[in-house]
């Protein structure tokens, strides 16, 4: 085993092997040696995603290739890499990554044919978290604020890998809302289903029932900020609108 300093890290690699196997900061070290007055490492490779995952983001690539974020020329895969990223740089495991990848699947290309697919090349675990994060199946779908009431509803008993998904989602619209808010405006809202009121009690409540049922603190916690920042940005349009005396 050999220790090679790069900056301010040290990084492990086993016999000749160059291929990095983890980080170990130099405060950790010296904390290690205070407490133990050696230094000992155990040094192994492993490998955080497997074949799995990329199996499925070809798989999400594909079902999505014709698909458009709301109002946009975006590809909708932006979105599902966006939403990866989140669950990932959140602790999430594999099978929540892939799940975040394929959180849209079922509701928007396929419906229960493509659940049955996800769950003969993913697994139970898997399709139990797509499900988990879906509000339809079927088209056309129900009344919009009859499904996401049953939705939110929904979201208060669901597994902690549910909730991160399905936080990491809103998160990643919430985040697209504010950029866009600021170079469209008002005529944002017209890209949605739902009408800005709508849309901003939707929000709001998934960040309570996102506290309320325990989901990863520091996710709800940056929701909230980037929901409130939505909120400020609706409420200042409206006043610039009062004042100018607009209809």
């Amino acid at each position: 085993m050999c220790l090679l300093e790069r900056s301010t890290s040290i990084i492990l690699t086993a016999n000749s092997e160059s291929i990095p196997q983890f980080l170990v900061s130099f405060q950790d070290l010296a904390w290690a040696f205070r407490k133990t007055g050696q230094l000992r490492f155990e040094a192994y490779h492993t490998r955080i995603l497997s074949p799995r995952f990329e199996e499925a983001l070809v798989y999400a690539a594909q079902l999505h290739a014709d698909q458009l974020r709301k109002g946009t020329k975006v590809p909708h895969i932006a979105h599902l890499l966006g939403v990866a990223s989140i669950v990932l740089e959140h602790g999430g495991n594999e099978d929540e990554a892939i799940a975040a990848l394929l959180h849209d699947a079922v509701e928007d290309q396929g419906g229960d044919a493509t659940r049955q697919q996800i769950r003969r090349r993913f697994g139970d675990e898997v399709t139990k978290i797509v499900d988990g994060c879906t509000d339809s199946d079927v088209l056309p779908k129900p009344p919009w604020k009859s499904r996401k009431r049953v939705h939110i509803a929904h979201l208060g008993g669901a597994s902690r890998s549910i909730l991160l998904v399905s936080a990491a989602d809103k998160l990643d619209n919430a985040r697209a809302i504010v950029a866009d808010y600021r170079s469209l405006g008002e005529a944002l809202w017209d890209r949605f289903t739902a009408d800005k009121e709508g849309m901003l009690w939707y929000y709001r409540s998934l960040v309570g029932v996102y506290r309320q049922a325990g989901s990863n603190t520091a996710l709800v916690d940056e929701l909230d900020r980037v929901v409130a920042k939505v909120e400020q940005l609706a409420s200042a349009t409206a006043l610039s609108t009062k004042e100018h005396g607009e209809p």
